[in-house]
């Protein structure tokens, strides 16, 4: 005999989680329908992305320079000023001392006066403002208390300044942490771009690099522009001596450069110095707006924002350590938008 017994239903658990799993099911497949397939970027396009992003860390770093060269400034101020304050509180210490000596002395004898005991146990500045005790003490005592006062002010002053140095020091190491943050975010963003290339791109990117620098090091034509003289000539001598040095930001030399720290350490060999941004060079020695008037050691500045500097070589080319990735080589000074030269 056939049974009528009724099916067993699925539980309500079990229910929700079969509909759960279809609908999902249903959404993925919608957007595997629908999605467009991922571009991968040529390696040209990487490159100039890449590029793109050197140049914004290459403006991140000199403003990286520009707050760590006020950093050092302040540092150097402020130890000043606190060598200052010691020395003053010593010799207010001394004024102090001495006419303590002279209250015991008068006290010793029994001719301490009533002005000078006021002096001892009240501020020299409340002292002085009463007329009618002054007129009691020697004019070698009334000396040496306009010193004290005149010290307590000097001393008051320079505490005040450093205090205010000290809270610019502190937002500068701030703003120098933020363009530190910068710069490596950029060069981060342009490595992360590099390795969605294949090894052979990226190998074939590393090799025109590397030839770009070889034949800018090797074959370079500088014409026949007469050798430089003076401190231009000894800079740019010493420039020379860094070719293939590795760029870096940040870096000022012996073995690894920047864009200005480059052109500061070429010109301190020289005995000469110059500030150590490129926008702060850029401002450091007389303006050349024709590059037809450029002489061999003279500061090249580029793009709107000044954010590049190198050394003229002569024959249209410039010297200069580039990007990172790259190393202290010469280039075409059309490669890059001219905006002056600067004659130091």
């Amino acid at each position: 005999m056939a049974s009528h017994r009724r099916p067993k239903q699925p539980s309500r658990a079990r229910v929700t989680v079969l509909t759960t799993a279809a609908a999902a099911a249903v959404a993925l497949s919608s957007q595997a329908a629908n999605a467009a397939p991922s571009e991968k970027l040529s390696k040209d396009e990487v490159k100039s992305k890449v590029d793109k992003l050197y140049e914004q860390a290459e403006q991140a770093t000199e403003k990286y320079n520009g707050a760590k060269e006020k950093q050092e400034k302040l540092q150097k101020e402020i130890s000043s000023i606190q060598d200052n304050v010691a020395r003053g509180q010593e010799e207010l210490n001394e004024l102090r001392d001495s006419m303590g000596l002279a209250a015991a002395a008068q006290y010793r004898t029994g001719s301490i006066d009533s002005s000078l005991q006021l002096f001892l146990s009240s501020d020299p500045d409340d002292y002085l403002d009463k007329a009618s005790t002054a007129d009691q003490l020697s004019s070698q005592q009334v000396e040496a208390l306009k010193k004290i006062q005149q010290k307590q002010r000097e001393l008051a002053q320079e505490r005040s300044e450093a205090s205010g140095k000290l809270k610019d020091l502190a937002s500068t190491r701030t703003e120098l942490g933020k363009k530190k943050k910068e710069v490596q975010g950029k060069l981060a963003e342009a490595q992360k771009l590099l390795n969605t290339l294949t090894a052979k791109e990226r190998a074939a990117l590393a090799a025109a690099d590397e030839r770009a620098s070889r034949s800018s090091s090797s074959r370079v034509d500088l014409g026949d522009v007469p050798s430089a003289s003076g401190r231009a000539g000894a800079a740019f001598s010493a420039a020379q001596t860094k070719l293939g040095s590795a760029y870096v930001y940040g870096a000022t030399g012996p073995s690894s450069f920047d864009c200005s720290g480059l052109t500061s350490w070429a010109y301190a060999q020289a005995g000469v110095t110059i500030p150590r941004t490129s926008q702060a060079q850029a401002n450091a020695g007389t303006r050349i707006y024709s590059a037809s008037d450029l002489k061999v050691g003279d500061l090249v500045i580029f793009y709107g924002d000044q954010h590049h500097v190198g050394l003229y070589a002569g024959n249209g080319q410039v010297l200069h350590a580039p990007r990172t990735g790259t190393v202290v080589r010469y280039e075409s000074i059309g490669n890059m938008p001219f905006q002056f030269g600067v004659r130091i």
